[in-house]
Formats: C-alpha cells, structure tokens, sequence
C-alpha cells in the first residue's frame, strides 16, 4: 500500500468508540434552524444560569427573536456583519443568535483588543453594527470607524435583582482586567441601550431564507496559516458539520442532559463552538462566567455538578497545583478536555497523578470550524492529540510540497471536509495557498508540524513558522520547551530562534521560575539541565528569566511577541 493509499484508507477508525459511523450525513440546515428545535424541544430546561439567574430555553428564544426584531428595525439585513465585542454573558449568546437568524454574519472582536485592532477588523469585515459592553464603548469610538450602529450593555443586565449590587464588583473586575474605566455614553440615535431595543420590541423577526452552503454565518480573525489576520469564511453548514461531528465522535454526552461552565472565551472559536454554540444545539446548561478565578471554577463543579470540564493547557497547569483541585470528584466528569494548544506531557502526568484521571485532547483551527481531531474518550494516547472525527480525512505531507509523507516521519497536517472553511475574507491569493486541490479533494494546508504513528494517532512537533534552524538541524521549539517543562522548578518556558549569520538561528529561551527558585537557580543550571535531555544542537544558547511571558488571548505563550522582542522588532 502506497503512502497516499494508506492516508485514504484512514487507519484510525478502527480505534473509533463502538457505534460512532466513519461517515455522517451533515443535515441540510442552518445554526437557527437547529437552535429553534431545540428551544421547542427543551423550552423548560435552563439554558444559561448567569450568577444565579437562570434563563430556560422558552426565555432565551423569545430573548433572540425579540432583539433579532431590533436588528432587523435597524436595518440588519442578509449578509450584513455585525461585531461582537464582549466577555461571555447572556447578551453574548442573544446577540449570536439573533444575528444569525436575520441570516446576518457575526465577526467576534477580543475584548482586549486596542481601539486600532478594533477599527482593522471593523473596516476589514465592513461591519455596520458593533454589539459591546459599555465599558468597551471608549475603543469603539477611538476606533474611528464609519457604523450604523452601536449597541451598548452591562453585564449587570441580565443579574438577578438582588444581586445588581454585584454587577458593580464585575465590573471593577472587568475594568481591571481590560485595564479601562467605565465611561459616560451619549445615547440617542445610532447609540443604543441593548435591554431598551429587547423591551420595545416583539418577538416576531422577518423569515429570512438561508443556504447553509453558502451563506456565512462566521467571520472570525485567525493570524491563520500565513501573513496578518484575517477572517475565516465560516459558512452555516461549516459549523453545523462540526457541531454534528464532535456529537457523533462523543456519544458519551446526551442531548439536554449536560451542564458544562462556559468559561472559555466566545469570541475565541473554541469557546464559541466547542462550548456556546454545541452545547446550546443540544440542549445543555451553560453557566456563564465573565472573568472567572480558579476558586469560582473548582466551586461551580460541584455546585451545579458539571459533568464536562473544557479547558486550555495552562489552566491544567495551574489547576493541577491548586490547594482546592482535590475538593472536586474529577472522576464523576464524563470528559475532561483541552484544546486551543498543546498540552504538554509533563502536565498530563502530573494532573493523572493528582486527580486519577485523563484529559481528552483535541486539535483544531478556526479554518476548520473549532474541530477536526479528538481523542477516543475509550482509547486516549499520551502525547497525541487523537485522531481524526467523522467525515474528516487527514494526511501529511511535505512542508514545501505535496509529496505524502510516511507514517511516524514529520511533516504538514492538512485536512480535508465539511467543516473547512470557504476561504478567507477578501483574500484570494491566501486562500489559494492554504486550500489546495489533491486527489480530486480540497485539503487546508494548516501550517503545522505532525506525524501519524502506524495506528492512525496524531501527534504535534511545532508551527512551521516556529521550527528554528540551527547549523543546518531542525529543532521544535516545543520538543525544547517539553524539557524545560520537565524541570521542578520551571513554572513557564517559551523558546524562539534568534536570527545569526554564523549558525542561521540561535536558540533563546525565555524561563519564568517556580517563586521559591526565584534568584536560587541560574541560567548556567537550566542549561545544564538541558543538555542532560537533549542532543547538543537542542540546547538552549540563551537562557533569559522573566517574571511572566506573554499570553494570547486564550492564554498560550506567544512566541510571536518573543520572537518581535528578540529580534528587536
């Protein structure tokens, strides 16, 4: 069998859970249609709980219909973009659906972002609406940017009564977090109050006809697989392939049945289909944090006994050291995921040893819709992120061609099916590099390092743009940050390629110590550390400690910025 009939032949279904098909007939219709059924289905259940307040499925319908109603009123058509610049919040998951319902595309804006990444994203997508919370209302209007609208709320909205008074420690939090103080906004025309247009409107929006295979539904912003950031082309049938896809590959979790805490961001595609847009086509409860602490999370575990726990490799970092971890039964979970990077294999070990049991990971882009890989929840291996879901092919090949590469050899994952994006926004000669034809197939070349064992199982080595080369050896950054990882007394790492005429890249890695090693362990250790686990040209050259390294959004350390940093960008 030749290598490309091997990749065809896809080996990893046989590790697939009993009962869960290779293949599934995606339905044909879109995001509102499949929310509809379920609030008709599930009407009493509670869809949201936000600090105690409970929405049911019957409220949250009427909630979308009524302010669909209001977008439509402001002349929110077919086709129109409207961004979303919030923290997760009841008006986050309102204003999701009932842009989609007037078949209008949502563009989800980070609530970190400054008022120039706003106006770039804003003017690349050519919203006409933005939707924020009143304290991101300042960056909007600094944005400079030509909108319709602007439609403003406050995460005090939709608290209980009785706890309005907490709506003002939120915010504090929030202002502190984005590092901004609330400001005094001038309603009037143009400039809305999101409960008013809820209150003064019927639920009763315009039918609006939507091709799920053709009209957006997302345009999220992804650095992507080359150049600046730009918006993946998110169509109704890419998410609702991938929402279809994971429920098939986890049959373990049962429609209106499950309470997951929504913690992780919406605006980023994780949180927003993983979490939002899967749980609510299916019926689950989602309790709603805006800037959650570790306490509230281990707390809400059990208080609203969550039986899904998705979470991103730092927060396992930190939580398998948390004084409070041991209070939760892990074990009554029926998953425990983690997604958005790679986890490393010495926070796995140590998290099985503290709680007894294992962490399902994933892989996936915003170009595929959040999803394309997952771990057999029956058959988990450590150190790969699983294998491909229903009706998703994968296969490596050369980094610089399209030659298949052999199993257990590194190379470039690409991908192919239903849930890979239409492209990207207004940037043709970038789709055309990343969505490529082989084998009578369109394959999204995702810009990472893989290899495939003999059995199917996936494992990560690096971004392309990560590997670093020195004197003419390849070397993953990750392989490198693993090992440092594995010292006691390294609490974060990141490690970057530091351009050098003589040797092409040196090797520089940034180290934030343990508090108790701090000013106790010196870069000649961690050095010496290194050479201990790893070849020679492996070895780190620099060793500069930092109090703390900088984060992404969704909290992985960026290597862009260090890399920027080290050559003086």
């Amino acid at each position: 069998m030749s290598t490309r009939e091997l990749y065809l032949s896809r080996p990893w279904l046989k590790w697939y859970p009993e009962g869960v098909p290779p293949e599934i007939e995606v339905p044909r219709e879109s995001v509102p249609e499949l929310f509809s059924r379920i609030v008709r289905k599930y009407s009493e259940r509670t869809a949201l709980i936000f600090h105690g307040r409970k929405i049911s499925y019957r409220e949250l319908g009427d909630l979308v219909d009524r302010f669909a109603t209001a977008l439509s009123q402001l002349g929110l058509r077919k086709g129109d973009r409207v961004g979303l610049f919030m923290v997760n919040c009841p008006q986050y998951v309102i204003s999701y659906f009932a842009i989609l319902k007037l078949g209008g595309v949502v563009t989800p804006i980070s609530p970190v972002y400054t008022s120039k990444e706003v106006a770039h994203q804003v003017r690349d997508s050519g919203a006409k609406v933005v939707i924020c919370q009143d304290i991101l209302f300042d960056t909007v209007e600094k944005a400079g940017v030509d909108l319709g609208d602007i439609v403003v709320t406050n995460v005090a909205d939709f608290l209980p009564t009785v706890k309005k008074l907490l709506g003002k420690t939120l915010l504090g939090k929030l202002s502190r977090k984005l590092e901004i103080q609330a400001p005094e906004i001038p309603y009037g025309p143009g400039i809305h109050r999101f409960l008013d247009l809820i209150k003064s409107s019927q639920p009763s929006p315009p039918h609006v006809e939507i091709d799920p295979e053709e009209d957006l539904a997302a345009l999220p912003y992804t650095g992507g697989t080359t150049g600046l950031p730009k918006a993946a082309m998110l169509s109704h049938r890419n998410l609702v392939s991938c929402q279809r896809q994971g429920t098939t590959f986890w049959p373990i979790l049962e429609e209106g049945k499950e309470v997951i805490l929504a913690f992780l961001p919406f605006f980023h595609i994780y949180g927003q289909v993983v979490v939002m847009l899967s749980g609510l086509v299916q019926g689950f409860t989602l309790v709603l944090y805006t800037t959650p602490d570790m306490d509230e999370i281990l707390d809400a575990l059990e208080t609203y006994q969550a039986s899904v726990f998705y979470g991103v490799p730092t927060l396992y970092e930190y939580l398998k050291e948390h004084e409070k971890t041991d209070r939760v039964n892990w074990k009554r979970l029926k998953m425990i995921a983690c997604g958005a990077d790679t986890l490393h294999e010495s926070t796995m070990k140590d998290w099985e040893r503290r709680t007894s049991t294992r962490i399902m990971e994933g892989y996936g882009m915003t170009e595929t819709s959040s999803l394309s890989h997952a771990s057999p929840y029956h058959r988990p291996k450590p150190g790969t992120f699983g294998v491909p879901i229903p009706n998703v092919l994968a296969a490596i090949v050369d980094p610089d061609g399209t030659e298949f590469v052999p199993p257990q050899e590194v190379g470039e994952l690409i991908i192919s099916g239903p849930n890979v994006m239409k492209g990207y926004w207004q940037r043709p000669e970038e789709t055309k590099e990343t969505l490529i034809e082989l084998e009578g197939r369109i394959w999204l070349r995702t810009g990472d390092l893989v290899s495939m064992d003999e059995e199917g199982y996936f494992r990560f080595f690096d971004r392309k743009r990560d590997l670093i080369k020195y004197k003419g050896y390849s070397v993953f950054a990750r392989h490198v940050e693993e090992v440092l990882y594995a010292h006691p007394m390294v609490k974060a790492a990141g490690v970057v390629g530091v351009p050098d005429p003589k040797v092409g890249q040196i090797i520089k890695a940034y180290v934030v110590l343990q508090p108790e090693a701090r000013g106790k362990i010196s870069e000649e250790e961690i050095i010496e550390f290194c050479k201990q686990h790893l070849a020679h040209y492996k070895v780190p050259k620099i060793v500069e400690f930092r109090g703390e390294l900088p984060k992404t959004d969704v909290g992985k350390v960026s290597r862009r910025e260090l890399r920027e940093e080290a050559e003086g960008v």
